[in-house]
């Protein structure tokens, strides 16, 4: 996963799991929950909430749903008891993996997570062993036709961006997490259409895979996602578009 591809995988891969509507409308209202209950009601100072937000809205969470879920993290106790956790490992071709998971039973979370990475080719890693090589950052990508290239790399730069890769069809402006507020700000009061706006680890480095290769990792990443206590996985595999 690297530069405009990697974002066009991520679109195609959700685009292929937006036929499990009730699984991801479950972990994005936990995820808000979660973020009300530890950060308040309002996402002016509860980034994780916005971002939590943000996730439903690119996943067309119905309004009432998220209404719920905060309503659930401002008052009732239930969900008290969820835990973050982060599993580290490795997958195909021996690309980096890390789990995010919000558990409320750490062993069936762990034990599901092993299962997953055993039957798929992988095997579980202790703590540390990858985390290493993913940086936290904001990530935008904005298409060719929504903005000019210099305008646009001038602007971002300007309101705190750390960089501005053009790609094939799109922009990707990359920013460190506290700059993600400014960025999207000024994007937003110039009419730029953004595909992606999220918070997000990102790899420093990736490995090239061949088509076999491509096909295991994205095999691993969709049984992963398919748990109900895992809420992101990341990876630094660069899968070749034509395995899609």
């Amino acid at each position: 996963m690297s530069g405009h591809s990697k974002w066009a995988n991520i679109k195609r891969k959700k685009g292929k799991n937006d036929a499990i509507r009730g699984k991801i409308t479950t972990k994005v209202s936990r995820e808000i929950t979660i973020a009300v209950r530890m950060g308040g009601a309002d996402p002016v100072g509860n980034m994780r909430l916005k971002l939590a937000l943000q996730k439903a809205k690119e996943n067309n969470i119905p309004k009432e749903n998220i209404k719920r879920a905060i309503q659930k993290g401002a008052g009732a106790a239930d969900g008290q008891n969820y835990e973050e956790i982060v599993y580290e490992g490795y997958g195909p071709a021996g690309v980096a993996v890390t789990v995010s998971v919000l558990t409320d039973n750490r062993n069936r979370a762990a034990a599901e997570v092993r299962h997953v990475f055993s039957k798929h080719g992988g095997n579980l890693g202790e703590t540390g062993c990858v985390a290493w090589m993913f940086k936290n950052k904001g990530v935008f990508v904005v298409t060719k036709d929504s903005a000019d290239e210099e305008e646009l790399m001038m602007m971002a730069l300007d309101a705190g961006a750390d960089d501005v890769k053009t790609g094939d069809e799109e922009y990707e402006i990359t920013t460190a997490p506290d700059a993600f507020d400014a960025v999207e700000k000024v994007l937003e009061e110039n009419n730029i259409g953004m595909e992606v706006a999220q918070i997000t680890m990102v790899p420093d480095n990736t490995i090239s895979l061949g088509m076999e290769d491509g096909r295991k990792l994205e095999n691993l990443v969709d049984a992963l996602d398919d748990l109900d206590d895992v809420q992101d996985v990341y990876h630094n595999g660069d899968i070749p578009e034509e395995d899609e």
